[in-house]
């Protein structure tokens, strides 16, 4: 993509050519989608018919992977979003973009236009760049004569760069039956400079008739467990019709990775406890989640899978490892779920994140110059002993089901002195703020690390869940230095060069989605000393 938005058709005209990037693209997914970042002109595919009257951005505009020098713009159109095929003709037609200074975009700095693929869902995904670090823009799209809302993002700092602070969020677990998004509408008004997402985006299960915790009538064909790729784009816009949600990823940039129930309860690899193969429902779903999320092209899916791990940098402050802890992980040898310890997991071929992206996360850890390095998670790395000393009872599908793989990790952390490494998680619906010990099975060796874990934005309701469970565990495990079991909310995190301060942030129901928020507890991470500390 040139950095002005025009085009220039190497070898003819940019018909001819876009004609023979359309026919060369159509064996995979992934050419498809590296065909949809190609810059059109004016007559390269159909325009829309006039005349149309509904409004085709329904499911909102979002960006993310931020860049000194850029990041991703995302749409879909989507007219109706809640019917197969989105209310889009079976052709790709053109989208137009822009990137301004300033909100009214009015000072226009980067502009294009793109093919949404009815292949791709009539998604757009934009990598404009060249654009100046640490700046604020505001970006827009246009479909015939629609407008998009306009969306506010941010380029991170220079590489390397000195930088004083960064305030950012992160949520997980946001089931839409579960109850209202009133998180994302507090989140929205908090001044934040990133938004994490670490799973369980959307849930695969069956939705009540009667929208569940909602209490909004759901359409028959919306409530079926989805398998196809169609049915897992509806259940997509379902979700992401919310307002709230829509408001949040308008705001700010997003990084984004996923949890189980973006394809199935606790798969791994592609395994599953429920059927033998779920390779052709993972596919399904993997593209979906690409088609509805802000991700670079490195993200295309292939038949092979998706790489969804990647590393970003706030200059010299902070650099975030994104980790995919589904894709590449073994069976847990020990059995799916709660179930007894064994020693099976500690054989060293039993992996959380695969041989490749373990060695890239140990690698960059190793080089990374950064004050603050984070460990963007999807379950819990801190043990949760279930019994103490009366049993050896564990949660298999967190990393307690590998405790090889975990040792590889804490041990990397202490042995490469690893600057200030702290793990975000998602996942448990529940708050836990961990040490995080180079050898759990010696609770006297060294804390190498800090975990905050944190709760859902929906899932579970207002009810009384995981407090009852979990509660009697925790005086089995002196390293949680924190617990809370049934609130829901978002976690702020604020950083500069000498402490990391964790506020968690509730909402008082999310039975009503203009609830009100406040912070229920915030904790201290120093320096240079691992392990946090209340305030």
């Amino acid at each position: 993509m040139t950095r002005s938005g025009t085009p220039q058709a190497p070898g003819g005209s940019a018909d001819g050519w876009n004609r023979r990037r359309f026919a060369a693209a159509l064996g995979g997914v992934a050419g498809l989608a590296a065909l949809a970042q190609v810059p059109l002109q004016r007559g390269a595919v159909a325009a829309p018919r006039r005349g149309h009257d509904r409004y085709p951005f329904a499911l909102g505009v979002a960006s993310g992977d931020p860049a000194p020098d850029g990041f991703v713009l995302w749409t879909r159109l989507a007219p109706a979003p809640l019917e197969r095929g989105g209310g889009m003709p079976d052709r790709p037609v053109p989208v137009e973009w822009k990137v301004a200074t300033d909100e009214r975009m009015r000072h226009v700095v980067r502009r294009g236009t793109v093919a949404a693929l009815p292949a791709l869902g009539h998604s757009v995904h934009v990598e404009p760049d060249g654009l100046r670090p640490d700046r604020e823009y505001w970006y827009q799209f246009r479909y015939g004569r629609e407008v998009s809302p306009v969306g506010r993002t941010r380029t991170t700092p220079a590489r390397g760069s000195r930088v004083a602070d960064l305030s950012f969020a992160y949520v997980s677990c946001q089931d839409w039956a579960s109850g209202y998004y009133s998180a994302y509408r507090n989140l929205a008004r908090e001044d934040l400079g990133l938004v994490v997402h670490l799973g369980d985006y959307v849930y695969e299960g069956e939705i009540p008739a009667d929208g569940g915790y909602r209490k909004t009538p759901v359409p028959e064909h919306l409530r079926a467990a989805p398998r196809t790729r169609e049915d897992w784009r509806l259940r997509y816009a379902l979700y992401k019709s919310d307002p709230d949600l829509q408001r949040a990823h308008a705001r700010f940039p997003w990084i984004v990775t996923w949890d189980d129930h973006e394809v199935q309860n606790d798969y791994a690899g592609d395994t599953s406890q429920y059927e033998e193969d779920i390779r052709a429902l993972r596919l399904a779903a993997y593209q979906a989640y690409y088609e509805h999320q802000p991700l670079r092209r490195a993200a295309i899916p292939r038949d092979d899978g998706m790489r969804l791990y990647r590393r970003l940098s706030y200059g010299d402050l902070a650099e975030f490892n994104v980790l995919d802890g589904r894709q590449y992980r073994s069976v847990p040898p020990c059995g799916w779920g709660e179930a007894p310890a064994c020693e099976a997991a500690d054989d060293p071929s039993v992996t959380m994140l695969g041989e490749r992206q373990e060695r890239w996360l140990l690698d960059g850890l190793a080089d990374s110059s950064a004050r603050w390095n984070v460990l963007a998670n999807n379950v819990m790395m801190g043990r949760l002993d279930h019994d103490g000393p009366a049993g050896d009872t564990l949660w298999h599908d967190a990393w307690d089901g590998f405790p090889a793989a975990r040792r590889r990790v804490t041990d990397h952390l202490a042995d490469a002195r690893v600057s200030n490494p702290v793990v975000i998680t998602g996942d448990w619906h529940s708050t836990f703020v961990n040490d995080i010990h180079r050898d759990f099975d010696d609770p006297g060796s060294a804390v190498v690390a800090t975990e905050f874990v944190g709760t859902s934005v929906s899932t579970n309701g207002d009810g009384e869940v995981y407090g009852p469970y979990y509660g009697p565990m925790i005086r089995f495990n002196p390293h949680i230095r924190f617990f809370d079991g049934d609130r829901r909310g978002y976690v702020r995190c604020t950083l500069d060069r000498d402490e990391w301060r964790t506020d968690l942030r509730m909402v008082t129901t999310v039975s009503r989605p203009d609830a009100p928020v406040h912070t229920f507890a915030s904790f201290v991470v120093e320096d240079g000393t691992p392990g946090a500390q209340e305030v």
